[in-house]
């Protein structure tokens, strides 16, 4: 493996933050992988954070932003990888605050509507059932599904309430 030095690794460790939104847990697995030493990587965190290329702040609300949009992950299940990402509490809440409630309420909307039309169930129970297994398993809370759940007298659609508007 190649030996670098410090200001190899620095250059390197700024490429790598310029090409995506990183936490500091990250850039600091990226530089011990690199072979940087406790010290070194340290000091180059430090630059990194000094300099803005490393921000928590920053790449939590990234973070939230495009797991609740893009994969459509519930809040239970960013928080539980932030959290995995040895982030602070702080900058973990800061992060779900960028949740824009309507946006994330169509969709998990839009997801029990996806997912009803594709489970077969032998009653509205049983539907519900299932369908509150598949949202909690995607990371939303049960006060955020139950809303969207209809209690159908077995004639419309889950989770259809534009009807009921």
């Amino acid at each position: 493996m190649k030996e670098y030095t410090e200001n190899e690794l620095r250059n390197k460790a700024e490429v790598y933050c310029l090409a995506a939104e990183r936490c500091p847990s990250e850039v600091e697995a990226k530089l011990q992988q690199w072979g940087a030493s406790p010290e070194t990587s340290a000091h180059i965190l430090e630059h990194l954070q000094k300099e803005r290329f490393v921000d928590t702040a920053r790449f939590c609300r990234a973070f939230v932003r495009d797991k609740y949009r893009f994969n459509q992950w519930g809040r239970m299940k960013i928080i539980q990888a932030l959290r995995m990402k040895q982030l602070s509490s702080e900058a973990i809440t800061g992060g779900i605050a960028e949740i824009d409630e309507e946006e994330y309420r169509a969709i998990l909307q839009k997801l029990l509507q996806q997912k009803a039309r594709s489970i077969s169930a032998r009653n509205d129970y049983e539907r519900n059932a299932k369908l509150i297994r598949f949202a909690c398993g995607k990371g939303f809370l049960m006060e955020e599904i139950l809303p969207l759940l209809p209690q159908t007298d077995g004639n419309e659609y889950p989770c259809d309430h534009e009807a009921m508007d």
